[in-house]
């Protein structure tokens, strides 16, 4: 009887050494301030704030008119928002381009509760991550959105329409969760100022973590219209207790009283 407690006791001696083993990266990564999930990816979930929104519609009013794009004294940009880059067209789109640009206020799809798109949304809000996928949501100036991104492997679907968002699928490179979306419908614009694009867009996102910040680079590749790959300014977002709640109905009844040939002095 003895001998089999003492085989036991050095079973569960050996049991619980190999626990603690493989227990001390985890509990060294998330010493270290890098959250991991239990695959040992970073773990991204959580509320940011990243300076989405509204942050680059910064009303004021005139008269019976109200100024939303490039007025004076609008304001500074957000501290977490870098300064705007644009997209560089083909020289066959380029008075395209400028005529939209021109005439904003009447034509940008945003100011008509149409979903931003993709790069124009932006970093997520909030991140709900699991094995095999990750789940953005987005509180924007057109209403709440999310994104379904499966990282499990699968490759884009094949019989959906395309959307707004398009499709997602993403994949792991070391720490950096790297998105690609394909399959968009030509509705949207990869910034302000008439930046179109066409249905053959793919949008490739990098989204990476430290303790405490959360990085989003975007590059946009359409090069039926772009001279160029197109790639965002860098984004950096902030862990936040301020929770996403439901956007009110977008209506864009005041459209009428915007003031016209203003500019976004903000692209996102």
């Amino acid at each position: 009887m003895r001998n089999s407690e003492t085989r036991a006791s050095k079973v569960l001696t050996v049991l619980v050494g190999l626990c603690l083993t493989a227990a001390a990266p985890v509990l060294a990564q998330q010493s270290a301030g890098m959250p991991r999930t239990v695959d040992g990816h970073p773990d991204l979930s959580g509320t940011w704030d990243n300076g989405a929104g509204i942050d680059f519609v910064r009303p004021k009013q005139d008269g019976d008119s109200i100024c939303i794009f490039g007025c004076a004294g609008g304001g500074a940009l957000p501290l977490n928002v870098a300064a705007p880059s644009t997209p560089q067209y083909r020289p066959a789109f380029a008075a395209r381009v400028a005529d939209l640009d021109k005439r904003q206020v009447a034509e940008d799809p945003v100011l008509r509760c149409v979903a931003p798109g993709v790069p124009r949304i932006g970093p997520p809000d909030k991140i709900v991550q699991r094995a095999g996928e990750v789940l953005f949501l987005y509180d924007d100036v057109s209403g709440n959105f999310f994104r379904i991104v499966p990282t499990d492997g699968r490759p884009h679907p094949t019989n959906n329409e395309p959307s707004f968002l398009g499709d997602a699928v993403g994949h792991w490179e070391g720490d950096t969760l790297v998105v690609e979306t394909t399959n968009f419908n030509d509705q949207t614009w990869l910034t302000d100022n008439g930046a179109f694009h066409t249905g053959d867009l793919r949008v490739v996102e990098q989204l990476s973590r430290t303790a405490d910040t959360l990085e989003w680079v975007a590059t946009a590749h359409d090069p039926a219209v772009l001279a160029e790959p197109w790639e965002l300014a860098k984004r950096t977002a902030r862990p936040t207790d301020v929770e996403i709640v439901e956007s009110p109905p977008c209506i864009d009844r005041s459209l009428e009283h915007m003031v016209d040939d203003s500019h976004h002095t903000n692209p996102r």
